[in-house]
């Protein structure tokens, strides 16, 4: 049977929930950050100095300070930010600037969006030299606007609103695409993984890696510092090949450590009765 609920509640019941998750979400989105400034000093070889406090410069605007001078590859940072940002639901489209602190200016900056489209990603590859730099990034704002900004909904007709609120408890929510796990170059600490021409990039160093190499680190890459049971190893490896020989993955993983030894900061685990496990430091 039909029934109603009073839109003055569902407003009250929503700035309540609201406030206290843009706290939560703020919190969250300093955490991302941070790591954000932790594995550009990893990949710089810095693994002692800090990532200093994330400042809020602006609504949606947030920049990462560093102790000290460091260089950074833009594609690395490139994918390290898609690859971070990707669990931040407010994330979808932002501008990230490298600015030099001394006077401000851009040393380097890009736009990512939802739509491919609308990316402006530009000199890729190039190694930027060592100095002071801050990442400011700033997100796009979304249609729904805080109370503090003085109105809810920015173009949304508030009975939409509840509607959407009412529904949203009974329609279950699809699961987001990770476009992450299907980029051609993934960040790991300071490598840079190839999966497309089956190489690691560490420290301008370029290290080759074999087919079965390259699908079992993928599966590693797609969940860093979590563990992975053996058998889906060995299943998603070699059972399309009619064949699982248990000493085979043992042999890869230990071929696959020494391609990784150049970065001490990452390794595979062993995880004891269960499995491997891809741990960046």
């Amino acid at each position: 049977m039909p029934f109603w609920i009073p839109a003055g509640f569902v407003y009250r019941c929503y700035l309540c929930s609201m406030n206290g998750g843009e706290d939560f979400d703020l919190a969250r989105r300093e955490i991302l950050f941070r790591r954000i400034g932790h594995e550009l000093l990893l990949q710089s070889g810095d693994s002692t100095s800090r990532v200093l406090p994330i400042k809020k410069v602006a609504e949606n605007e947030y920049q990462i300070g560093f102790e000290h001078e460091f260089t950074f590859n833009s594609i690395s940072l490139v994918n390290t930010t898609k690859r971070l940002l990707v669990k931040d639901p407010m994330a979808n489209d932002y501008v990230v600037k490298v600015l030099n602190v001394k006077d401000s200016s851009v040393a380097y900056g890009y736009a990512v969006s939802r739509h491919k489209k609308d990316e402006i990603i530009g000199c890729i590859g190039r190694k930027q030299p060592k100095a002071d730099y801050m990442i400011d990034i700033k997100l796009k704002p979304t249609g729904i606007i805080t109370k503090k900004n003085g109105y809810l909904l920015g173009s949304l007709p508030f009975l939409a609103f509840v509607g959407f609120i009412f529904l949203r408890s009974f329609k279950p929510r699809n699961a987001l695409p990770n476009d992450d796990l299907h980029q051609d170059l993934i960040t790991l600490g300071s490598v840079v993984f190839d999966t497309k021409n089956r190489k690691l990039n560490i420290n301008e160093k370029v290290i080759e890696l074999t087919g079965t190499e390259t699908r079992l680190l993928l599966i590693f890459a797609q969940s860093p510092n979590e563990t992975i049971q053996r058998s889906r190893l060995q299943k998603e490896i070699w059972e399309d090949e009619g064949v699982i020989v248990g000493r085979s993955l043992d042999m890869f993983i230990s071929k696959l450590r020494k391609k990784l030894e150049p970065d001490p900061n990452i390794n595979i685990v062993v995880i004891r009765a269960m499995g491997y496990k891809l741990e960046i430091i």
